[in-house]
Protein backbone atom coordinates (compact mmCIF):
# COMPACT_ATOMS: atom_id res chain seq x y z
CA UNK A 1 0.00 0.00 0.00
CA UNK A 2 1.75 3.20 -1.12
CA UNK A 3 2.28 6.05 1.33
CA UNK A 4 2.77 9.61 0.14
CA UNK A 5 3.62 12.32 2.66
CA UNK A 6 1.68 15.54 2.25
CA UNK A 7 4.60 17.89 1.92
CA UNK A 8 2.13 19.89 -0.12
CA UNK A 9 0.77 21.42 3.05
CA UNK A 10 3.69 23.84 3.32
CA UNK A 11 3.58 26.60 0.67
CA UNK A 12 6.61 26.63 -1.56
CA UNK A 13 8.64 29.80 -2.26
CA UNK A 14 7.48 31.82 -5.21
CA UNK A 15 3.94 30.45 -5.12
CA UNK A 16 2.45 32.67 -2.42
CA UNK A 17 0.65 34.76 -5.00
CA UNK A 18 -1.17 31.61 -6.21
CA UNK A 19 -2.66 30.82 -2.81
CA UNK A 20 -6.10 30.34 -4.38
CA UNK A 21 -4.93 27.10 -6.04
CA UNK A 22 -5.24 23.73 -4.39
CA UNK A 23 -2.30 22.42 -2.39
CA UNK A 24 -2.90 18.84 -3.51
CA UNK A 25 -4.90 17.09 -6.22
CA UNK A 26 -5.73 13.40 -6.63
CA UNK A 27 -7.47 12.22 -9.82
CA UNK A 28 -8.61 8.86 -11.10
CA UNK A 29 -11.34 6.96 -12.91
CA UNK A 30 -13.98 4.77 -11.29
CA UNK A 31 -16.32 2.19 -12.80
CA UNK A 32 -19.78 2.82 -11.39
CA UNK A 33 -21.54 -0.51 -11.86
CA UNK A 34 -24.44 0.12 -9.47
CA UNK A 35 -26.10 2.90 -7.52
CA UNK A 36 -23.43 4.16 -5.16
CA UNK A 37 -22.51 7.10 -2.99
CA UNK A 38 -19.58 9.09 -1.67
CA UNK A 39 -18.96 8.78 2.06
CA UNK A 40 -16.97 11.40 3.95
CA UNK A 41 -16.08 10.09 7.40
CA UNK A 42 -13.66 10.54 10.25
CA UNK A 43 -10.31 8.85 10.06
CA UNK A 44 -6.80 9.06 11.49
CA UNK A 45 -4.67 12.12 10.69
CA UNK A 46 -4.50 11.15 7.04
CA UNK A 47 -6.37 11.73 3.83
CA UNK A 48 -7.41 8.34 2.49
CA UNK A 49 -9.36 7.45 -0.63
CA UNK A 50 -10.93 4.00 -0.84
CA UNK A 51 -13.12 2.66 -3.64
CA UNK A 52 -15.75 -0.07 -3.45
CA UNK A 53 -18.58 -1.01 -5.77
CA UNK A 54 -21.05 0.56 -3.33
CA UNK A 55 -19.22 3.76 -2.33
CA UNK A 56 -16.24 6.03 -2.76
CA UNK A 57 -14.98 6.53 0.81
CA UNK A 58 -12.93 9.61 1.71
CA UNK A 59 -11.63 9.96 5.26
CA UNK A 60 -10.43 13.06 7.09
CA UNK A 61 -10.27 14.04 10.82
CA UNK A 62 -13.40 15.76 12.21
CA UNK A 63 -14.11 17.56 15.44
CA UNK A 64 -13.71 15.39 18.58
CA UNK A 65 -17.48 15.21 19.16
CA UNK A 66 -18.02 14.09 15.55
CA UNK A 67 -15.65 11.18 15.55
CA UNK A 68 -18.46 8.65 15.24
CA UNK A 69 -20.22 10.35 12.35
CA UNK A 70 -20.00 10.31 8.64
CA UNK A 71 -21.57 12.18 5.75
CA UNK A 72 -23.09 10.47 2.73
CA UNK A 73 -23.90 11.86 -0.72
CA UNK A 74 -25.55 9.99 -3.58
CA UNK A 75 -23.49 9.80 -6.75
CA UNK A 76 -25.06 10.68 -10.11
CA UNK A 77 -26.55 8.35 -12.67
CA UNK A 78 -26.30 6.79 -15.28
CA UNK A 79 -23.86 4.00 -14.62
CA UNK A 80 -20.51 3.95 -16.35
CA UNK A 81 -16.95 5.12 -15.96
CA UNK A 82 -16.52 8.47 -14.22
CA UNK A 83 -13.50 10.70 -13.90
CA UNK A 84 -13.16 12.26 -10.44
CA UNK A 85 -10.68 14.50 -8.64
CA UNK A 86 -10.14 15.24 -4.95
CA UNK A 87 -8.68 18.67 -4.13
CA UNK A 88 -7.04 19.66 -0.85
CA UNK A 89 -6.96 23.28 0.35
CA UNK A 90 -4.60 23.93 3.23
CA UNK A 91 -5.91 27.30 4.60
CA UNK A 92 -9.08 25.76 6.02
CA UNK A 93 -8.33 22.02 5.68
CA UNK A 94 -11.07 21.50 3.11
CA UNK A 95 -11.53 18.73 0.56
CA UNK A 96 -13.43 19.23 -2.67
CA UNK A 97 -14.65 16.32 -4.79
CA UNK A 98 -15.40 16.79 -8.48
CA UNK A 99 -17.22 13.68 -9.70
CA UNK A 100 -18.14 13.89 -13.35
CA UNK A 101 -20.03 17.16 -13.60
CA UNK A 102 -21.00 17.29 -9.93
CA UNK A 103 -19.11 19.09 -7.16
CA UNK A 104 -19.08 18.08 -3.48
CA UNK A 105 -17.54 20.35 -0.85
CA UNK A 106 -16.25 18.08 1.92
CA UNK A 107 -15.66 20.38 4.86
CA UNK A 108 -14.34 19.56 8.31
CA UNK A 109 -17.56 20.81 9.90
CA UNK A 110 -19.66 18.20 8.03
CA UNK A 111 -21.90 20.74 6.35
CA UNK A 112 -24.24 18.24 4.70
CA UNK A 113 -27.84 17.21 5.18
CA UNK A 114 -27.22 13.50 5.64
CA UNK A 115 -25.25 12.89 8.85
CA UNK A 116 -25.59 9.50 10.47
CA UNK A 117 -24.02 7.52 13.24
CA UNK A 118 -21.11 5.41 12.14
CA UNK A 119 -22.60 2.41 13.92
CA UNK A 120 -25.57 2.60 11.53
CA UNK A 121 -23.28 2.54 8.52
CA UNK A 122 -23.52 -0.87 6.87
CA UNK A 123 -21.71 -0.66 3.59
CA UNK A 124 -20.72 -3.92 1.99
CA UNK A 125 -17.17 -3.53 0.79
CA UNK A 126 -16.42 -5.06 -2.59
CA UNK A 127 -13.12 -3.41 -3.38
CA UNK A 128 -12.80 -1.99 -6.87
CA UNK A 129 -9.66 -0.47 -8.34
CA UNK A 130 -9.24 3.17 -9.29
CA UNK A 131 -7.76 3.54 -12.78
CA UNK A 132 -5.56 6.17 -14.43
CA UNK A 133 -4.51 7.53 -11.05
CA UNK A 134 -2.37 10.64 -10.76
CA UNK A 135 -1.60 13.14 -8.04
CA UNK A 136 0.22 16.44 -7.87
CA UNK A 137 1.56 18.41 -4.95
CA UNK A 138 1.91 22.15 -5.02
CA UNK A 139 5.13 23.08 -6.77
CA UNK A 140 5.81 19.56 -8.09
CA UNK A 141 5.09 17.70 -11.29
CA UNK A 142 2.13 15.44 -11.89
CA UNK A 143 2.86 11.83 -10.83
CA UNK A 144 1.07 8.72 -12.11
CA UNK A 145 0.29 5.76 -9.84
CA UNK A 146 -0.66 2.17 -10.40
CA UNK A 147 -4.31 1.16 -10.21
CA UNK A 148 -5.34 0.22 -6.68
CA UNK A 149 -8.56 0.27 -4.64
CA UNK A 150 -7.16 2.49 -1.85
CA UNK A 151 -4.61 5.26 -1.33
CA UNK A 152 -3.36 6.88 1.87
CA UNK A 153 -1.64 10.25 2.35
CA UNK A 154 -0.42 10.81 5.94
CA UNK A 155 -0.28 14.44 7.07
CA UNK A 156 2.92 16.09 8.31
CA UNK A 157 3.09 17.07 12.03
CA UNK A 158 2.58 20.78 11.38
CA UNK A 159 -0.71 20.00 9.66
CA UNK A 160 -2.18 17.83 12.38
CA UNK A 161 -5.57 19.10 13.54
CA UNK A 162 -5.53 21.56 16.45
CA UNK A 163 -8.19 20.91 19.09
CA UNK A 164 -9.65 23.32 21.61
CA UNK A 165 -7.71 21.65 24.43
CA UNK A 166 -4.43 22.54 22.68
CA UNK A 167 -5.47 26.20 22.46
CA UNK A 168 -6.51 26.34 26.12
CA UNK A 169 -3.16 24.91 27.21
CA UNK A 170 -1.22 27.41 25.11
CA UNK A 171 -3.38 30.23 26.46
CA UNK A 172 -2.64 29.17 30.05
CA UNK A 173 1.10 29.37 29.38
CA UNK A 174 0.74 32.88 27.96
CA UNK A 175 -1.42 33.92 30.90
CA UNK A 176 1.22 32.78 33.39
CA UNK A 177 3.91 34.62 31.44
CA UNK A 178 1.93 37.87 31.51
CA UNK A 179 1.19 37.40 35.20
CA UNK A 180 4.79 38.15 36.10
CA UNK A 181 5.67 41.37 37.85
CA UNK A 182 6.94 44.22 35.64
CA UNK A 183 10.43 43.84 37.13
CA UNK A 184 10.56 40.11 36.41
CA UNK A 185 9.15 40.63 32.90
CA UNK A 186 11.68 43.29 31.98
CA UNK A 187 14.39 42.44 29.49
CA UNK A 188 14.66 41.40 25.86
CA UNK A 189 14.81 37.59 26.50
CA UNK A 190 11.44 37.55 28.29
CA UNK A 191 9.84 39.72 25.63
CA UNK A 192 11.30 37.51 22.91
CA UNK A 193 9.86 34.43 24.61
CA UNK A 194 6.46 36.08 24.88
CA UNK A 195 6.43 37.16 21.23
CA UNK A 196 7.42 33.67 20.07
CA UNK A 197 4.71 32.06 22.19
CA UNK A 198 2.17 34.60 20.97
CA UNK A 199 3.02 33.84 17.34
CA UNK A 200 2.70 30.10 17.97
CA UNK A 201 -0.63 30.72 19.68
CA UNK A 202 -1.92 32.69 16.69
CA UNK A 203 -0.94 29.82 14.40
CA UNK A 204 -2.95 27.42 16.55
CA UNK A 205 -5.95 29.75 16.49
CA UNK A 206 -5.76 29.82 12.70
CA UNK A 207 -6.20 26.02 12.57
CA UNK A 208 -8.23 25.18 15.66
CA UNK A 209 -11.25 22.95 15.09
CA UNK A 210 -14.51 24.26 16.55
CA UNK A 211 -18.22 24.40 15.81
CA UNK A 212 -20.18 27.50 14.92
CA UNK A 213 -19.18 30.85 13.46
CA UNK A 214 -17.02 32.01 16.37
CA UNK A 215 -15.32 30.69 19.46
CA UNK A 216 -13.83 32.51 22.45
CA UNK A 217 -11.05 31.12 24.62
CA UNK A 218 -10.42 32.90 27.91
CA UNK A 219 -8.06 33.13 30.85
CA UNK A 220 -7.53 35.74 33.58
CA UNK A 221 -5.35 38.16 31.62
CA UNK A 222 -6.06 37.14 28.06
CA UNK A 223 -9.01 36.24 25.83
CA UNK A 224 -8.89 35.11 22.22
CA UNK A 225 -11.80 35.05 19.78
CA UNK A 226 -11.84 33.38 16.37
CA UNK A 227 -14.39 34.68 13.86
CA UNK A 228 -15.03 32.36 10.94
CA UNK A 229 -15.93 33.76 7.51
CA UNK A 230 -17.58 31.07 5.46
CA UNK A 231 -16.35 30.63 1.88
CA UNK A 232 -18.40 32.08 -0.93
CA UNK A 233 -19.95 34.85 1.17
CA UNK A 234 -19.95 38.31 -0.36
CA UNK A 235 -17.72 40.81 1.50
CA UNK A 236 -19.70 42.71 4.12
CA UNK A 237 -19.10 44.68 7.28
CA UNK A 238 -18.51 42.65 10.43
CA UNK A 239 -18.95 43.75 14.05
CA UNK A 240 -17.80 42.23 17.33
CA UNK A 241 -18.53 43.30 20.91
CA UNK A 242 -16.65 42.06 23.97
CA UNK A 243 -18.30 41.14 27.23
CA UNK A 244 -18.75 43.94 29.75
CA UNK A 245 -16.25 43.88 32.63
CA UNK A 246 -17.54 45.73 35.67
CA UNK A 247 -15.12 47.43 38.03
CA UNK A 248 -12.40 47.95 35.43
CA UNK A 249 -11.20 51.16 33.85
CA UNK A 250 -12.16 49.86 30.41
CA UNK A 251 -15.64 48.30 30.60
CA UNK A 252 -15.74 46.80 27.11
CA UNK A 253 -14.80 47.38 23.50
CA UNK A 254 -16.29 46.87 20.05
CA UNK A 255 -14.64 46.17 16.71
CA UNK A 256 -16.16 47.16 13.36
CA UNK A 257 -14.44 45.57 10.37
CA UNK A 258 -15.22 47.15 6.98
CA UNK A 259 -16.09 45.10 3.92
CA UNK A 260 -13.00 46.49 2.17
CA UNK A 261 -10.93 44.39 4.57
CA UNK A 262 -12.29 41.18 3.06
CA UNK A 263 -11.91 42.46 -0.49
CA UNK A 264 -8.20 41.76 -0.09
CA UNK A 265 -8.93 38.05 -0.16
CA UNK A 266 -11.78 38.04 -2.67
CA UNK A 267 -9.56 36.64 -5.43
CA UNK A 268 -8.94 33.44 -3.49
CA UNK A 269 -10.83 30.23 -4.23
CA UNK A 270 -14.44 30.28 -3.08
CA UNK A 271 -14.07 27.29 -0.78
CA UNK A 272 -11.23 28.81 1.22
CA UNK A 273 -12.36 29.81 4.70
CA UNK A 274 -11.01 33.01 6.23
CA UNK A 275 -10.58 33.75 9.91
CA UNK A 276 -10.33 36.94 11.93
CA UNK A 277 -8.41 36.69 15.21
CA UNK A 278 -9.21 39.04 18.10
CA UNK A 279 -6.83 39.11 21.07
CA UNK A 280 -8.07 40.78 24.26
CA UNK A 281 -5.07 41.28 26.56
CA UNK A 282 -5.61 42.81 30.01
CA UNK A 283 -1.96 43.32 30.84
CA UNK A 284 0.59 45.79 29.52
CA UNK A 285 3.51 43.84 30.95
CA UNK A 286 4.77 42.64 27.57
CA UNK A 287 3.91 45.86 25.74
CA UNK A 288 6.10 48.29 27.64
CA UNK A 289 8.19 50.81 25.73
CA UNK A 290 11.32 52.65 26.86
CA UNK A 291 9.26 55.62 28.06
CA UNK A 292 7.11 53.44 30.35
CA UNK A 293 4.01 54.78 28.61
CA UNK A 294 0.71 54.07 30.31
CA UNK A 295 -2.09 52.37 28.40
CA UNK A 296 -5.75 52.98 29.23
CA UNK A 297 -6.92 50.20 31.55
CA UNK A 298 -3.89 48.04 30.59
CA UNK A 299 -6.05 46.97 27.65
CA UNK A 300 -4.32 45.82 24.44
CA UNK A 301 -6.47 44.53 21.57
CA UNK A 302 -4.98 42.58 18.67
CA UNK A 303 -6.80 42.18 15.34
CA UNK A 304 -5.50 40.11 12.43
CA UNK A 305 -6.74 38.35 9.31
CA UNK A 306 -5.16 34.91 9.01
CA UNK A 307 -2.55 34.57 6.24
CA UNK A 308 -3.19 38.13 5.03
CA UNK A 309 -1.22 41.33 5.64
CA UNK A 310 -3.68 44.21 5.98
CA UNK A 311 -2.51 47.80 5.48
CA UNK A 312 -3.68 51.02 3.81
CA UNK A 313 -7.38 50.18 3.98
CA UNK A 314 -9.70 52.54 2.12
CA UNK A 315 -12.22 52.27 4.98
CA UNK A 316 -10.78 52.27 8.50
CA UNK A 317 -11.17 49.58 11.12
CA UNK A 318 -13.07 51.16 14.03
CA UNK A 319 -12.09 50.05 17.52
CA UNK A 320 -14.21 51.63 20.27
CA UNK A 321 -13.19 51.55 23.94
CA UNK A 322 -15.83 52.21 26.61
CA UNK A 323 -14.23 53.51 29.80
CA UNK A 324 -14.66 55.70 32.86
CA UNK A 325 -14.51 59.48 32.69
CA UNK A 326 -10.90 60.51 32.05
CA UNK A 327 -9.14 63.26 34.05
CA UNK A 328 -9.12 66.66 32.38
CA UNK A 329 -5.35 66.73 32.12
CA UNK A 330 -5.18 63.39 30.27
CA UNK A 331 -5.69 63.03 26.53
CA UNK A 332 -6.28 59.59 24.93
CA UNK A 333 -4.25 58.74 21.86
CA UNK A 334 -4.87 55.67 19.68
CA UNK A 335 -1.63 53.80 19.03
CA UNK A 336 -0.40 50.45 17.75
CA UNK A 337 2.53 48.31 18.85
CA UNK A 338 5.55 48.44 16.55
CA UNK A 339 8.41 46.06 17.26
CA UNK A 340 11.94 45.98 15.90
CA UNK A 341 12.62 42.40 14.82
CA UNK A 342 16.39 42.75 15.28
CA UNK A 343 16.44 44.23 18.79
CA UNK A 344 13.08 42.89 20.05
CA UNK A 345 12.39 46.36 21.43
CA UNK A 346 8.96 47.80 20.73
CA UNK A 347 7.31 51.17 20.97
CA UNK A 348 3.86 52.70 20.55
CA UNK A 349 3.16 54.48 17.26
CA UNK A 350 0.10 56.45 16.15
CA UNK A 351 0.77 56.42 12.39
CA UNK A 352 -2.32 55.49 10.40
CA UNK A 353 -4.66 55.89 13.38
CA UNK A 354 -7.10 58.69 14.16
CA UNK A 355 -8.45 59.33 17.66
CA UNK A 356 -12.04 60.46 18.25
CA UNK A 357 -12.57 61.30 21.91
CA UNK A 358 -15.90 61.14 23.72
CA UNK A 359 -16.95 61.58 27.34
CA UNK A 360 -16.78 57.89 28.23
CA UNK A 361 -15.63 56.34 24.96
CA UNK A 362 -12.70 56.61 22.58
CA UNK A 363 -12.91 55.62 18.91
CA UNK A 364 -9.75 54.47 17.15
CA UNK A 365 -9.94 54.54 13.35
CA UNK A 366 -6.95 52.77 11.83
CA UNK A 367 -6.10 51.71 8.28
CA UNK A 368 -4.26 48.51 9.22
CA UNK A 369 -4.42 45.53 11.58
CA UNK A 370 -2.10 44.81 14.49
CA UNK A 371 -2.14 45.25 18.30
CA UNK A 372 -3.89 48.46 19.39
CA UNK A 373 -4.27 50.39 22.63
CA UNK A 374 -5.17 53.86 23.91
CA UNK A 375 -2.17 55.75 25.24
CA UNK A 376 -2.71 58.14 28.15
CA UNK A 377 -0.97 61.41 27.25
CA UNK A 378 -0.61 63.89 30.10
CA UNK A 379 -1.19 67.47 29.05
CA UNK A 380 -0.89 70.65 31.17
CA UNK A 381 -4.12 72.19 32.32
CA UNK A 382 -3.68 75.44 30.38
CA UNK A 383 -6.53 77.09 28.52
CA UNK A 384 -6.14 79.13 25.35
CA UNK A 385 -6.71 82.38 27.26
CA UNK A 386 -4.08 81.52 29.87
CA UNK A 387 -1.64 80.58 27.13
CA UNK A 388 -2.16 83.96 25.49
CA UNK A 389 -1.53 85.73 28.80
CA UNK A 390 1.61 83.69 29.44
CA UNK A 391 2.89 84.47 25.94
CA UNK A 392 2.39 88.20 26.54
CA UNK A 393 4.24 87.99 29.86
CA UNK A 394 7.09 86.11 28.15
CA UNK A 395 7.41 88.72 25.40
CA UNK A 396 7.36 91.58 27.90
CA UNK A 397 10.03 89.87 30.03
CA UNK A 398 12.30 89.31 27.02
CA UNK A 399 11.86 92.93 25.88
CA UNK A 400 12.72 94.24 29.34
CA UNK A 401 15.78 91.98 29.44
CA UNK A 402 16.92 93.14 25.99
CA UNK A 403 16.41 96.85 26.79
CA UNK A 404 18.16 96.49 30.15
CA UNK A 405 21.10 94.78 28.43
CA UNK A 406 21.45 97.62 25.90
CA UNK A 407 21.24 100.30 28.59
CA UNK A 408 23.80 98.51 30.74
CA UNK A 409 26.17 98.11 27.79
CA UNK A 410 26.11 101.86 27.11
CA UNK A 411 26.54 102.63 30.79
CA UNK A 412 29.59 100.35 31.08
CA UNK A 413 31.04 101.70 27.85
CA UNK A 414 31.05 105.30 29.08
CA UNK A 415 32.16 104.21 32.55
CA UNK A 416 35.14 102.31 31.11
CA UNK A 417 36.50 105.54 29.60
CA UNK A 418 36.82 107.03 33.09
CA UNK A 419 38.75 104.10 34.63
CA UNK A 420 42.04 102.38 33.92
CA UNK A 421 40.91 98.84 34.74
CA UNK A 422 38.53 98.10 31.86
CA UNK A 423 39.02 94.33 31.35
CA UNK A 424 36.24 93.31 33.73
CA UNK A 425 33.86 95.85 32.23
CA UNK A 426 34.53 94.56 28.73
CA UNK A 427 33.78 91.03 29.93
CA UNK A 428 30.48 92.30 31.38
CA UNK A 429 29.70 94.04 28.09
CA UNK A 430 30.32 90.86 26.06
CA UNK A 431 28.07 88.85 28.37
CA UNK A 432 25.34 91.47 28.02
CA UNK A 433 25.73 91.37 24.23
CA UNK A 434 25.23 87.59 24.31
CA UNK A 435 22.13 87.98 26.50
CA UNK A 436 20.77 90.67 24.15
CA UNK A 437 21.27 88.40 21.11
CA UNK A 438 19.56 85.53 22.93
CA UNK A 439 16.54 87.70 23.81
CA UNK A 440 16.17 89.04 20.28
CA UNK A 441 16.51 85.60 18.68
CA UNK A 442 13.98 84.15 21.11
CA UNK A 443 11.48 86.91 20.32
CA UNK A 444 11.67 86.42 16.55
CA UNK A 445 12.05 82.60 16.58
CA UNK A 446 8.28 81.94 16.55
CA UNK A 447 7.80 84.17 13.51
CA UNK A 448 10.75 82.53 11.73
CA UNK A 449 9.33 79.07 12.49
CA UNK A 450 5.98 79.96 10.94
CA UNK A 451 7.70 81.40 7.86
CA UNK A 452 7.12 79.63 4.57
CA UNK A 453 10.84 79.81 3.83
CA UNK A 454 12.70 76.80 5.18
CA UNK A 455 16.04 78.58 4.78
CA UNK A 456 14.84 81.45 6.98
CA UNK A 457 13.68 79.01 9.64
CA UNK A 458 16.99 77.16 9.49
CA UNK A 459 18.96 80.40 9.84
CA UNK A 460 16.85 81.40 12.84
CA UNK A 461 17.53 78.09 14.56
CA UNK A 462 21.25 78.37 13.88
CA UNK A 463 21.55 81.89 15.35
CA UNK A 464 19.38 80.97 18.34
CA UNK A 465 21.73 78.08 19.11
CA UNK A 466 24.77 80.34 18.65
CA UNK A 467 23.32 82.98 21.00
CA UNK A 468 22.55 80.43 23.70
CA UNK A 469 26.03 78.88 23.54
CA UNK A 470 27.63 82.35 23.58
CA UNK A 471 25.63 83.31 26.64
CA UNK A 472 26.70 80.17 28.49
CA UNK A 473 30.34 80.59 27.43
CA UNK A 474 30.55 84.20 28.63
CA UNK A 475 28.97 83.17 31.92
CA UNK A 476 31.83 80.72 32.32
CA UNK A 477 34.33 83.45 31.45
CA UNK A 478 32.76 85.68 34.12
CA UNK A 479 33.38 82.95 36.66
CA UNK A 480 36.99 82.58 35.56
CA UNK A 481 37.51 86.35 35.73
CA UNK A 482 36.16 86.41 39.28
CA UNK A 483 38.59 83.63 40.21
CA UNK A 484 41.44 85.59 38.62
CA UNK A 485 40.63 88.77 40.53
CA UNK A 486 40.25 87.03 43.90
CA UNK A 487 42.94 84.32 43.77
CA UNK A 488 45.50 85.62 41.27
CA UNK A 489 45.63 89.09 42.75
CA UNK A 490 49.36 89.67 42.29
CA UNK A 491 49.80 87.72 39.06
CA UNK A 492 46.72 88.76 37.11
CA UNK A 493 48.29 90.30 34.03
CA UNK A 494 48.27 88.39 30.72
CA UNK A 495 49.26 89.57 27.26
CA UNK A 496 46.28 90.22 24.97
CA UNK A 497 44.03 88.82 27.68
CA UNK A 498 40.79 90.38 26.40
CA UNK A 499 41.46 89.21 22.84
CA UNK A 500 41.96 85.64 24.04
CA UNK A 501 38.74 85.78 26.04
CA UNK A 502 36.81 87.05 22.99
CA UNK A 503 38.22 84.22 20.87
CA UNK A 504 36.95 81.73 23.44
CA UNK A 505 33.65 83.49 24.19
CA UNK A 506 32.59 83.90 20.56
CA UNK A 507 34.84 81.42 18.75
CA UNK A 508 33.87 78.25 20.64
CA UNK A 509 30.09 78.70 20.05
CA UNK A 510 30.74 79.56 16.39
CA UNK A 511 32.88 76.45 15.96
CA UNK A 512 30.27 74.20 17.61
CA UNK A 513 27.40 75.56 15.53
CA UNK A 514 29.41 75.31 12.31
CA UNK A 515 30.46 71.74 13.07
CA UNK A 516 26.87 70.66 13.76
CA UNK A 517 25.61 72.42 10.63
CA UNK A 518 28.12 70.78 8.30
CA UNK A 519 27.73 67.38 9.98
CA UNK A 520 24.00 67.41 9.18
CA UNK A 521 22.40 70.63 8.06
CA UNK A 522 18.91 69.24 8.79
CA UNK A 523 19.69 69.59 12.51
CA UNK A 524 18.53 73.18 12.07
CA UNK A 525 15.16 73.90 10.55
CA UNK A 526 11.44 73.29 11.08
CA UNK A 527 10.47 70.45 13.38
CA UNK A 528 6.83 69.75 14.30
CA UNK A 529 5.65 68.02 17.45
CA UNK A 530 2.02 67.32 18.49
CA UNK A 531 0.76 69.38 21.41
CA UNK A 532 -2.33 67.87 23.04
CA UNK A 533 -5.00 70.05 24.53
CA UNK A 534 -6.85 68.92 27.64
CA UNK A 535 -9.93 70.89 26.59
CA UNK A 536 -11.81 69.23 23.78
CA UNK A 537 -9.18 66.58 23.18
CA UNK A 538 -7.69 68.52 20.27
CA UNK A 539 -4.12 68.42 19.11
CA UNK A 540 -2.10 70.98 17.20
CA UNK A 541 1.33 70.87 15.64
CA UNK A 542 3.87 73.12 17.30
CA UNK A 543 6.67 74.01 14.91
CA UNK A 544 10.14 74.62 16.30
Amino acid sequence: MPLFFLLLLSPLPGLAERSHQEDFRFCGERNQTENSSVIYEHGPPTISIENTAQALIIKRPFLPNHRNTYCKYNLPLPLGRYRFCVYWFKPNMTLKLVYGKQHFLLRKDLSCNNIRSKENQKTEKNNSSIFNVSYIMKGTKNTSLESRPDFFFPATPENMPVWEEDVEKELSDLDRLMGRSPAAAAGAPVHRTFRNKLQEFEKKLAKVEFEGQNRTFGQAAMHATVLRIEPGHAPQDMAFASQREEGKEVHSFTVDLPSSLFMKVKDKEDMVEHRVLLMDINSQTMFQDENSSRVLGDKVVGISLVDTVVANLSDPVVLTFFHNQLPRNVTPLCVFWQEDATTNVGNWNSYGCTTVKGDKRTDCRCNHLTYFAVLMVSSPEITYIHRAYLSIITYIGCLISALASICTIFFLYFRSKQRDQITSMHIHMNLLCAIFLLDINFLISEHLASSSSEATCRAGGLFLHFSLLSCLTWMGIEGYNLYRLVIEVFNAYHNHFLLKLCLVGWGVPFFCVTLIFFANWTNYGPFSIPVYESIGGKSTNATM
